[in-house]
């Protein structure tokens, strides 16, 4: 089954997952957009406090101090300055992860962003959030 709104994203079941993608064209270089998903000076600025080690196996530690929520997680994927995934869980809690790939485009990045969350759990909710936050990342 895929759901798609091409102005919002794509919704795909597979293998026990909702599978989310969200594609963004934001007007700001490819290497800006890298720091606000890495750098922990930016990021705290539209996500969270927190740190993410930048290497595949390194830390990835967000604490949503507002809501409780502790990311807890580590660095599944990287590839600078284009590629970081994560999950968005913590200790025994099922992966949930996060993908960022960001893309040269000539007016800017195209950031894509993947989900992947358990069935069973609210994907309209999460697949929101997510918009939240990319908004943020626009702005």
């Amino acid at each position: 089954m895929t759901e798609l709104n091409p102005e919002l994203g794509t919704i795909e079941i597979a293998d026990g997952y909702y599978q989310a993608t969200l594609v963004r064209v934001l007007d700001h270089d490819r290497e800006s957009v890298w720091a606000m998903l890495t750098e922990p000076g930016q990021f705290i600025n539209w996500l969270a406090p927190g740190e993410i080690e930048l290497k595949k196996g390194g830390v990835a530690r967000l604490n949503f101090t507002d809501s409780g929520i502790v990311i807890d997680s580590i660095v599944s994927e990287y590839e600078a300055p284009g590629l970081l995934q994560y999950s968005w869980s913590s200790g025994d809690e099922p992966q949930r992860p996060v993908r960022w790939q960001l893309d040269t485009l000539a007016t800017g990045t195209q950031l894509t962003l993947g989900l992947a969350i358990p069935q069973g759990e609210d994907v309209a909710r999460s697949c929101a959030g997510w918009e939240a936050y990319n908004k943020l990342i626009g702005a």
